[in-house]
């Protein structure tokens, strides 16, 4: 997962000295430094993070429920209309 953009920033981290021997094992191991094996690792970690984040899979039954969900109109709300029908705390004026 090499990147051919320019790196410009740097990032610092705390570790244990196992933990940084145990990477630095790791880089030698697939004969890579130890930044290339740093960075590779936590972007897969990142985009697997996000990913589940953004997207999700439903069934067809569903699917279907929540686009019909999505397609109906907003429910009424009274209370909800009420609350921001009436002037708010920070908007009353000062005693």
């Amino acid at each position: 997962m090499a990147t051919t953009a320019r790196r410009t920033e740097k990032l610092d981290i705390r570790l244990t000295p196992r933990a940084k021997e145990t990477l630095y094992a790791a880089a030698r191991a697939t004969n890579r430094t130890l930044s290339e094996f740093v960075l590779d690792s936590a972007l897969v970690r990142a985009e697997k993070t996000l990913a589940d984040r953004q997207y999700f899979w439903l069934d067809l039954e569903r699917r279907q429920a929540f686009r019909a969900a999505l397609d109906a109109p907003p429910r009424e709300l009274p209370r909800l209309k009420r609350l921001f029908s009436e002037p708010s705390v920070l908007e009353s004026e000062a005693p």
